[in-house]
């Protein structure tokens, strides 16, 4: 039931992105980017390492959408993030188990294993990125055309947090992407782009997913 669950899921999020470009063209890459991003972003909450090989592609097509938007530090959060993902199958590969879906019959399959981190660090990381991203939105808006200066800062800082916490397979990295996800749904609902306003939203609800299938993977 669980996977046939994920697997709806999948689907919806990719015929909700077909549609979102059928009816507001953008972009062909703006489809492309987002068809790979909510792959990747559904077997991340899975627990799936197949999720950094459809990363990959939303990355490199992701970094080309900031540099037409003219969003800077989105375009350097990409080049982190293609970085980090590389280190990243080496981590996960180090925490992976196997794992038997019993709704398929005796099918194994490989699974992270969460951890988690105190509510005191949490909070310290929150704080910490916020004062930085008062820095760098006011560098953006002084020295750069960037035209959403320090939403793009808070966006890009929050975002390296949370993925510093995604390739560590820290729990609490889903907090830190629904606020990132949501600051993006208003970021490119002011660019105009309604396919990537549309796979930011999907995001927000992957999150909330994520939270409750790590949470899970955790216990077990």
């Amino acid at each position: 039931m669980k996977q046939r669950f994920d697997v709806i899921f999948l689907i919806s999020g990719l015929v909700v992105q077909v549609l979102v470009f059928w009816l507001a063209p953008t972009h062909w890459l703006s489809l492309v980017s987002g068809l790979l991003g909510i792959t990747s972003v559904i077997l991340c909450s899975q627990g799936n390492i197949w999720t950094f090989a459809f990363g990959f592609g939303q990355i490199v097509t992701y970094a080309i959408l900031c540099w037409m938007e003219r969003f800077y530090a989105g375009i350097a959060m990409n080049v982190f993030y293609f970085l980090t993902q590389i280190y990243g199958i080496y981590a996960w590969r180090q925490r992976l188990v196997s794992h038997q879906q019993s709704a398929i019959g005796n099918q194994q399959s490989a699974i992270i294993v969460p951890r988690s981190m105190s509510v005191a660090q949490f909070l310290t990381l929150c704080a910490a990125m916020a004062v930085v991203s008062l820095g760098v939105g006011w560098l953006l808006s002084q020295y750069t055309d960037d035209t959403q200066p320090y939403m793009d800062a808070v966006t890009t800082l929050f975002s390296v947090a949370a993925q510093i916490l995604l390739i560590m397979a820290i729990r609490q990295q889903w907090w830190l992407w629904l606020l990132v996800d949501v600051l993006f749904v208003a970021m490119w609902i002011n660019a105009g782009n309604w396919s990537m306003v549309a796979q930011y939203t999907f995001w927000c609800i992957n999150c909330v997913y994520g939270l409750l299938r790590w949470k899970e993977l955790a216990t077990k």
